[in-house]
């Protein structure tokens, strides 16, 4: 580890070094993007509270947190409990699709690094 800004310790490479993973992430942020903005012109306060931590977090996380927020992302596509049941597909399917597609990448880097 390295000490990043601030002194705080950096976990791995930096998202620059890793594009296709950045490039990945960048996507579904701006599908989150999407997301949040319906879910706020609906009133949907719930997913609201839900979605806004989510694009910053894929926007400017470390590859390290990634995983963590991906999955908190999918989550929001439960069995019982789904944002499909409150948006419309034209914006919940390309969040569903870009939080997979990183999700995918990531679990490419794990198994090339042996983790």
């Amino acid at each position: 580890m390295t000490a990043g800004a601030g002194g705080a310790a950096k976990r791995g490479p930096a998202r620059h070094e890793r594009p296709v993973i950045d490039e990945a992430a960048l996507v579904a942020a701006r599908a989150a993007d999407r997301l949040l903005d319906d879910a706020r012109a609906r009133g949907a306060a719930r997913w609201v509270a839900y979605l806004e931590p989510l694009p910053d977090h894929l926007r400017d996380g470390d590859i390290a947190d990634l995983r963590r927020v991906a999955m908190r992302a999918r989550a929001a596509y439960g069995p019982k409990d789904s944002i499909r049941d409150m948006l419309p597909g034209d914006v919940t399917e390309p969040f569903l699709e870009a939080v997979d597609r990183l999700l995918k990448v990531l679990a490419k880097r794990e198994m090339q690094e042996g983790r």
